[in-house]
């Protein structure tokens, strides 16, 4: 369980722990956690073959793609995503390149969130292939599409001193791989349309790229069409996700994509690019749009805030398919075939 003891990405702590609370609840299987006691790499290849020897352990999921190569019972790997196949630089070296290549050689199965991923492991034509496992990930409880008893969404407008124009909420997107100088194009096609009043709200640490991001706005005349509130809590982000009309995730790579499932279980339709895992998890429920052309993202945005009413209802149809249950009823599946 180091993801949740150890810095991941944000995305991977959220799956590892939305899965094994979904496993400890459900009492299927039999769940040992193993935190690291030392050096993460030293441990994962010397104690923790140790630890399953000692417990009597039928074998070792792990929530990321390395995992011990020596050692007793059944091993699964988890693959988030390989940004390195859609020309990203993060989370692409060559430590993760090495599992992807490797791991599904080695281990008894294979963990994917999403075909898109899948499908570019399966294109390598390594051994391992027929051991691959599509697991999609859960949405998490705050995000729905009514808020909590006694919670006035509208209060999030204020505190973050947002207007009443129509919401793009793109959730986490400061980092280069997010792509949010698409929907800084798109937003400023509609401008020049003069198309409706969108503003465009950033959520998410302040970083270089966004500071980069928020120099284009600058020079396509959006900053004041631009929000930039921090990082939010999940009550706060479900609550302006409920108001929202859009929320754009545009990256260039993503395995799974936790704020396009989050959008839908609210009610917003996800703008999504064609081919992708986005366009994947959101299905007939979200907008596809092409990313690099900045008027079919414009013409996503206008959509989005002219269909707001119509689409709700079937994002949050769509999310329901989405849970931590089903996603561990797989996994459980999985290590019934194993044991």
């Amino acid at each position: 369980m180091s993801p949740l003891h150890v810095p991941h990405p944000p995305g991977v702590v959220r799956a590892t722990r939305g899965l094994v609370e979904a496993l400890e609840r459900r009492g299927v299987l039999d769940v040992v956690r193993l935190a690291p006691q030392r050096e993460l790499r030293a441990w994962r290849h010397t104690q923790l073959p140790a630890l399953v020897r000692e417990l009597g352990l039928v074998g070792l999921h792990s929530p990321v793609s390395s995992f011990p190569l020596r050692g007793p019972g059944r091993r699964v790997q988890t693959i988030h995503e390989l940004p390195w196949r859609h020309g990203v630089s993060e989370n692409a070296d060559w430590k993760h390149r090495f599992w992807a290549a490797w791991g599904p050689a080695r281990a008894d199965r294979v963990v994917c969130p999403s075909e898109h991923v899948a499908r570019d492991l399966r294109q390598r034509a390594l051994p391992g292939a027929a051991r691959i496992r599509v697991v999609p990930w859960g949405v998490d409880a705050p995000f729905g599409e009514f808020p909590a008893l006694g919670a006035v969404d509208e209060v999030v407008l204020g505190k973050y001193r947002l207007g009443q124009d129509p919401i793009a909420l793109c959730s986490g997107a400061v980092r280069e791989k997010k792509n949010l100088a698409a929907a800084l194009r798109g937003l400023a096609q509609v401008r020049e349309r003069h198309g409706p009043r969108i503003q465009l709200v950033v959520t998410g640490p302040d970083t270089p790229q966004l500071r980069r991001d928020l120099g284009l706005a600058s020079q396509l005349g959006l900053s004041r069409f631009v929000s930039t509130p921090g990082e939010l809590s999940e009550a706060d982000l479900a609550s302006l996700l409920r108001l929202a009309s859009a929320a754009p995730v545009l990256s260039r790579s993503e395995g799974f994509a936790f704020p396009v499932l989050e959008a839908l279980a609210s009610g917003c339709v996800p703008l999504v690019p064609r081919h992708s895992a986005q366009s994947e998890l959101a299905g007939k429920a979200g907008i596809v749009v092409d990313a690099d052309d900045p008027a079919s993202v414009a013409d996503g945005l206008v959509r989005a805030v002219m269909e707001r009413e119509t689409l709700r209802s079937e994002c949050v149809e769509r999310a329901a398919q989405f849970t931590w249950d089903a996603c561990a009823a797989r996994v459980e599946a999985l290590w019934q075939e194993l044991a």
